[in-house]
């Protein structure tokens, strides 16, 4: 059985830094793509930044600049890096990772529970 934890988060003030990991276990052939989203209270879920199993990024524009997703494969651990923080990233970041359980299985989607960030004077 597959799980992904996500850890890191915490409570940081303006112009702060946080580093989140997401730590995949259990029956695990590859990872391909990990995603990292975050839904803020009364707001949809939004994708922050996505890593490719080949190290390819991308950011959605509001973390450019300040945000880095980064990948180690032999860990099976994705993190984001998250500097100059502002209050509006405040929110649950979810780690969501595509795994293949074997090979010649097709990739399954399995979701992290999720780690709060709170970005506060």
């Amino acid at each position: 059985q597959v799980q992904l934890v996500e850890s890191g988060g915490g409570l940081v003030q303006p112009g702060g830094s946080l580093r989140l990991s997401c730590a995949a276990s259990g029956s695990i052939f590859r990872i391909n793509g990990v995603d990292w989203y975050r839904q803020a209270p009364g707001k949809e879920r939004e994708l922050v930044a996505r890593i490719t199993m080949s190290g390819s990024t991308n950011y959605a524009d509001s973390v450019k600049g300040r945000f880095t997703i980064s990948r180690d494969n032999a860990k099976k651990t994705v993190y984001l890096q998250m500097n100059s923080l502002k209050p509006e990233d405040t929110a649950v970041y979810y780690c969501n990772a595509k795994i293949v359980i074997r090979y010649g299985v097709p990739e399954n989607d399995y979701w992290g529970q999720g780690t709060q960030v709170n970005v506060s004077s």
